[in-house]
């Protein structure tokens, strides 16, 4: 079973009517067996953990109300899966030699050990939590932790609960975007938004890194300065090179790489930094 699937169960739970991926460049969004994607104007949205993401907030609005078909009235919101950007949340790995079987003590745990590394107080802040196997000798646990501060969520939500929508499943693009990418092996995926690089290391299937930066004028120097770190410690962690790089945004591979290199592919279309977690979550559908 995929990551993707098994983290969010989807396929124990009905699915929305609509799903939507919000970027800097726009919305795609899919509903009713139609996709597409509706740009914003420059500025509208800036990504950010810390700060208000929506700076041009009726450009954000009417952009949904152009993609968005008519309710016939009816006062009943429509259910809609919400994918952020990366830089919007936190996604943190944790380790643990075991992990406590009660929810509210796995809350607590996870809560305690993220809130030193995120840039906002875990008080006032969502937390969600999967667990996967560490896969190792050791039998560890490693869990997956996406976390968003209150405000910037609700500013989001809002958005869309203002044209009739009720978001239910929220989620990070690069995590739904790891639906598109199920070959064995070890691979390393670099998904270049705007300015902003996400690099996920995958161990058949299971993630095992994952980083989020902002990147100046991403030359091949500045990705290498970013990958061949990322390259060097998967290495020490797994004992077994990289296998693949995978990308997503990047006008060409860097230089100086010396693995196989693809593009980030899906069945329903061609994959770009704005679609890439929709199309992923359209494929767990």
């Amino acid at each position: 079973m995929s990551l993707w699937r098994s983290i969010t169960r989807f396929a124990q739970e009905p699915a929305p009517s609509f799903v939507f991926e919000i970027s800097e460049a726009g919305i795609a969004y899919a509903a009713g067996g139609r996709c597409g994607f509706e740009a914003f104007p420059p500025g509208t949205l800036l990504t950010s953990p810390v700060e208000d993401n929506l700076r041009m907030p009726n450009e954000a609005a009417d952009a949904i109300e152009r993609i968005s078909p008519a309710n016939g009235g009816g006062k009943k919101r429509r259910s809609a899966a919400l994918i952020l950007p990366d830089h919007a949340v936190r996604i943190s790995l944790l380790d643990f030699d075991s992990f406590p079987s009660s929810p509210e003590e796995r809350q607590a745990l996870v809560r305690f050990r993220v809130k030193k590394t995120i840039p906002f107080d875990i008080e006032s802040a969502s937390v969600s939590y999967w667990v996967q196997p560490a896969g190792n000798s050791k039998k560890n646990v490693d869990v997956i932790v996406v976390t968003v501060a209150f405000e910037i969520l609700a500013r989001y939500e809002a958005l869309f609960r203002g044209a009739g929508f009720q978001p239910g499943e929220v989620t990070a693009s690069s995590l739904a975007a790891l639906e598109l990418y199920r070959e064995p092996g070890v691979a390393v995926i670099a998904k270049l938004a705007g300015s902003i690089l996400s690099v996920m290391a995958l161990d058949d299937g299971q993630l095992r890194l994952f980083r989020c930066l902002p990147v100046e004028d991403s030359s091949d120097g500045e990705i290498l300065s970013v990958l061949q770190p990322t390259f060097a410690y998967v290495e020490d962690e797994l004992g077994r090179s990289v296998g693949k790089l995978v990308t997503c945004g990047l006008e060409r591979a860097p230089a100086g790489l010396k693995v196989p290199v693809e593009l980030l592919r899906s069945r329903l279309g061609p994959v770009n930094p704005s679609n890439a977690g929709l199309l992923g979550y359209m494929e767990a559908m």
